[in-house]
């Protein structure tokens, strides 16, 4: 999956021709989540604060 940003740790990632609804991938440590581009909240997995 390509690595669209990387800083404090946090990867934004995104795959070309995903499914819908638009998102993206954030991994920070071992926590992952998705999140919807359009609402800008997490649609699936966690974050920490």
């Amino acid at each position: 999956m390509p690595t669209i940003s990387t800083f404090y740790g946090i990867l934004i990632r995104m795959y070309f021709n995903d499914h819908a609804p638009a998102h993206f991938h954030v991994q920070y440590a071992e926590y992952k989540a998705t999140v919807d581009i359009q609402l800008l909240s997490i649609s699936s997995g966690e974050l920490p604060r």
